[in-house]
């Protein structure tokens, strides 16, 4: 953010807000505070006042954690945790980091803290490379790839935060290296696995093991993301062009922010006719699925029907693969399941599907002239033009 032009009591004017002032020649407001006797006035980057009033609160939160940063430094002592604050104010004020991405930074900062004791409390320049790889070490075995990889990030970042004040040279979480993350074998249910499967999980005995079944049936059908499909009202389900919309809300919508359509194939429609029988009385902005989790009744259903354990996300690779098995070209079904990347990733998860298809599309592959064409072939008689080439005398020289 830049600093706004000098002081000119004609061309400023103040709000019903301290700290709040609106420069009138461009009409954009700018935040005017005081911080440790330094005046510092910045632009919120917009002309709308109530988007500048929450705009003003994250800025003086950074700002006044910033300023602690320093003044812990210049006393001879910072902290990990007066660095953590700055970074976490730096998360919230961020424009470019959606609300998920940033609850899943503050996740990993949890989990930081959690499996290092003493960390909050701990001088910076006490943090040696040897106690980052130790606790890396215990981390990584632990909980996942990724999980780890991105809570190192964090680690990094905030220390690189002292590194800006001063207090360190260099960041003792760059000696952690990360791990690399194998992709996850897809271990997917069979037509007639997933059927007794959805079965056990409907006559489960639990109150709502019907709802459950049903959600299970609709991630699968659908390929949603479980966030999704806990938002889709029956104002969504368009009937007249068999498709279902996918909201674009960041918070409570789809992971891009971006609304999409996916079509329904006969068992979605099949399904959302009975659970329209089911509750005649639904409101047209009331939630299709009664239940938003059901990984408990999913675990118990597996055992019992003696498959692999799958997770929420798994039904939606479900959906993907019956779909590529199905003929439906993968830059198609990437378009279905909210991918921006034309296909790539879809390419790269489910390139190599299940042996069992292969083996049988391999079948289909031929190098062989086919019978019909070769009866054809042997079948032709030679062309006049041909005839003439094979009688006419040798010309001579």
């Amino acid at each position: 953010m830049k600093n706004a032009p000098t002081d000119q009591a004609s061309v400023w004017s103040k709000t019903p807000f301290a700290n709040l002032v609106r420069y009138e020649p461009s009409g954009r407001y700018f935040a005017r505070i005081r911080v440790h006797g330094k005046l510092i006035r910045k632009t919120l980057k917009t002309k709308t006042l109530s988007v500048a009033k929450l705009r003003l609160g994250d800025l003086e939160k950074h700002e006044r954690g910033v300023s602690a940063v320093h003044v812990a430094v210049e006393q001879g002592k910072l902290t990990f945790n007066d660095a953590l604050k700055t970074y976490q104010a730096e998360l919230k004020a961020s424009p470019h980091l959606k609300p998920n991405a940033i609850r899943y930074r503050n996740e990993t900062v949890n989990a930081l803290l959690r499996t290092w004791a003493g960390l909050k409390e701990k001088d910076v320049r006490k943090i040696s490379e040897a106690e980052c790889k130790a606790w890396a070490a215990k981390f990584s075995g632990e909980y996942s790839a990724t999980l780890y990889n991105n809570t190192v990030g964090t680690l990094r970042q905030v220390l690189a935060i002292a590194i800006k004040a001063g207090a360190i040279y260099h960041n003792p979480a760059q000696a952690v290296s990360k791990a690399k993350i194998r992709p996850k074998e897809l271990r997917l249910p069979e037509p007639e696995q997933f059927a007794k499967f959805v079965t056990v999980v409907a006559t489960g005995g639990a109150r709502q093991s019907r709802d459950c079944a049903s959600l299970v049936q609709f991630l699968a059908y659908g390929g949603f993301r479980k966030g999704e499909a806990a938002n889709v009202t029956w104002n969504d389900c368009d009937f007249t062009k068999g498709e279902i919309v996918v909201r674009g809300d960041p918070v409570h919508g789809t992971k891009s922010g971006a609304t999409r359509r996916v079509p329904m194939i006969p068992e979605m429609v099949e399904l959302l006719k009975e659970l329209e029988l089911e509750r005649d009385t639904d409101a047209p902005n009331q939630l299709v699925m009664g239940v938003h989790e059901c990984q408990n009744a999913m675990d118990r259903a597996a055992k019992l029907v003696g498959m692999a354990r799958i997770t929420h996300h798994d039904l939606r690779h479900l959906f993907a693969t019956r779909c590529i098995e199905s003929g439906v070209d993968i830059p198609t079904v990437s378009r279905w399941l909210g991918h921006k990347d034309g296909g790539a990733l879809a390419m790269k998860v489910y390139g190599h599907l299940r042996d069992a298809h292969s083996a049988s599309m391999a079948q289909k592959v031929t190098f062989a002239v086919l019978k019909k064409d070769a009866q054809k072939t042997d079948a032709e008689p030679s062309s006049p033009t041909n005839a003439k080439k094979e009688t006419k005398p040798a010309r001579k020289s």
